[in-house]
Formats: structure tokens, C-alpha cells, sequence
């Protein structure tokens, strides 16, 4: 198992503020963090293009979406930010 922080857009939409879930790759969590938003929230805005387009940190490093997790990793997902 994982342990998966969400933030920004994510968390702002669903609530879910971390997750711990099973996967061997990051993006094997996409379509799992969208099963569980949905059953937090039905109506969740969030599609898999917005977790896609999300910076990726692993224990602390950033990282990629095609990187391999262990057992206890801390997989933190952020969305960008843009201002002006």
C-alpha cells in the first residue's frame, strides 16, 4: 500500500486529503483516485486529465507519473498553479 496526499484542485473538490491505496505506478493510482472521489462525491468535477496534468512527489522527490512505487511510499499530488 501507498499512502496518497492530495492537494489543490483535488482535494478542494472532493475533500479527500489522503488515501492509501494499492498500485505498482503512479499512474496506476489515476483511475483508483477517481473511483474513490466519485464515491465522496458523485458530482466530483475532477476528471482523469486534471490528475494527469498533477506534479508528482515520491517520499519527498519530485518524480513521474511512470514511476514504480514500494510498499509505503508517500506519493503527494499537486495540481498546477496559476496566477496573475
Amino acid at each position: 500500500m501507498v499512502k496518497v496526499k492530495l492537494f489543490g484542485l483535488f482535494r478542494l473538490d472532493t475533500g479527500i486529503r489522503e488515501i492509501e491505496l494499492q498500485a505498482s505506478t503512479v499512474r496506476e493510482l489515476y483511475p483508483l483516485l477517481l473511483d474513490e472521489a466519485k464515491k465522496v462525491k458523485p458530482d466530483t468535477k475532477v476528471t482523469s486529465k486534471d490528475i494527469d496534468g498533477c506534479i508528482v512527489v515520491i517520499n519527498g522527490v519530485q518524480s513521474r507519473k511512470s514511476s514504480k512505487l514500494n510498499d509505503g511510499d508517500v506519493v503527494m499530488l499537486m495540481s498546477p498553479v496559476c496566477g496573475g
